[in-house]
């Protein structure tokens, strides 16, 4: 700027000069003239340049600069430099903020912020969805008009906030779990974060259900157990009698066994996150030794049929395998009557390898089918002990399919039987060579 000045001293000297300079080759009158024209003109120029200037600061430029002679060029540059260098950092800025705003959007959280009247300053989608809010018209509403849970506004107001805060019966449906906590920042400003914890909740009750479960499970056949032992220890018994007991208490132990190794197989299958191996399975063997335990179980009470494609395999464990299936078939016999019919189907349909298994059972109401893969769970419990199942087989099955990408279908009606089918997809399905006659 001061050379700005230096500059424009030098023209009023120059300018001067120049005057005088006339005065003396004319006559005063003229040369009084020519000054007054000439600082007319410098003074218009002057104007001009000023108003020009105004408008380029109320609305700066940053395309080409603005072109004027002498100072006022230089005046142009300067300024549009400035501008320029002040709209790149304004343009940094925005940017910063935005990736900011992306990532909180991102974000699997709830985020609302709140100004020093818990008026919402602005929230991200999820915390839309969780609250039930509108970014746009909820802007500068109080949130407790629009959340309206006693305990959501109680906690608020305590300004108590070290604890989170649960809070049910929220979202669209009314049927999720949040988790919500305030951090107080700034200005008497506050951060509402909240978090979906509905699966979580729902993770924890199974676990509860289960240990429930397994405890239950347990303890009937050691009830027994206990029981049986002190009548056998108090009490002179003859012989058959005496046998008859503990072929009784070998039952219940053996019922404890199969409980325990059930649990043991299910917790290696969910504790070995490695995918299944390439290596092709024996269907033939498989299906044979299904077939086997089937007639050995049954005892000639069911008709039991097999429609097999012997030249249909899959690859993966075949252990884990001949269990899923060895259990879809073991239920069907468990639970149809005597007399009833069993048929087992193995085929290839749309390039997947579908295995099946229709029994002439009770059925299973529409209500407990999505619930049949959990632990324990039984549509009969009154008859559950009978069947001398543990309540983990379709568990097993469950876990085995999905470790081998496969899907399980029930399908059943009250009084007519079930359908279980497992699909292999095609990229697991394979064909071998028959066997020689």
């Amino acid at each position: 700027m001061n050379v700005i000045w230096a500059r424009s001293i030098v023209s009023l000297v120059l300018l001067a000069i120049a005057c005088a300079g006339v005065g003396m080759l004319v006559n005063v009158k003229a040369a009084l003239i020519l000054a007054i024209v000439m600082l007319a003109a410098q003074t218009c120029f002057s104007t001009f340049h000023k108003q020009r200037l105004w408008r380029l600061l109320d609305a700066p430029v940053y395309g080409e600069v603005p072109s004027a002679p002498g100072v006022w060029g230089e005046i142009y540059y300067r300024l549009h430099k400035l501008a320029k260098r002040w709209h790149a950092q304004v343009r940094q800025v925005e940017q910063q903020h935005s990736r900011f705003i992306q990532a909180i959007q991102a974000s699997p959280n709830g985020v609302a912020m709140l100004d020093d009247h818990d008026q919402i300053e602005w929230c991200n989608a999820i915390s839309e969805v969780h609250f039930g809010l509108d970014a746009k018209r909820d802007l500068r509403q109080h949130i407790t008009h629009l959340v309206r849970q006693p305990d959501f506004v109680k906690y608020l107001n305590s300004h108590l906030y070290e604890e989170m805060l649960i809070m049910r019966g929220m979202g669209e449906k009314r049927q999720n779990v949040l988790s919500v906590q305030v951090f107080p920042y700034g200005e008497n400003r506050k951060l509402v974060l909240s978090q979906d914890i509905t699966e979580l909740e729902r993770t924890d009750a199974m676990r509860r259900d289960f240990v429930a479960n397994v405890s239950h499970e347990l303890k009937t056949p050691l009830t027994v157990l206990s029981g049986f032992l002190e009548t056998v220890r108090e009490l002179p018994l003859p012989e058959s009698e005496r046998m008859r007991y503990l072929e009784l208490m070998e039952q219940q132990a053996l019922r404890m066994r199969h409980i325990v190794s059930d649990l043991l197989v299910l917790a290696t299958l969910e504790g070995d996150s490695k995918p299944p191996s390439e290596q092709m399975v024996d269907m033939r063997a498989v299906i044979r030794h299904v077939q086997d335990d089937a007639e050995n179980l049954s005892g000639k009470r069911h008709v039991i049929t097999f429609d097999i494609d012997e030249g249909l395999t899959v690859t993966g464990v075949e252990t884990e395998i001949l269990s899923a299936l060895g259990n879809l078939v073991t239920n069907a016999i468990h639970y149809t009557p005597d007399g009833g019919r069993i048929h087992v189907d193995w085929r290839a349909n749309g390039g997947s390898a579908v295995f099946s298994v229709t029994d002439s059972g009770p059925g299973i109401p529409a209500t407990d089918i999505p619930r049949l893969t959990e632990r324990f769970y039984r549509v009969d419990r009154s008859r559950s002990r009978d069947t001398g199942g543990t309540g983990l087989g379709l568990a097993i099955v469950k876990h085995v399919l999905q470790r081998h990408d496969a899907q399980l279908e029930v399908k059943s009606e009250v009084g007519r039987g079930s359908t279980f089918t497992v699909r292999f997809p095609a990229s697991r399905t394979a064909r071998r060579q028959p066997a020689p006659a």
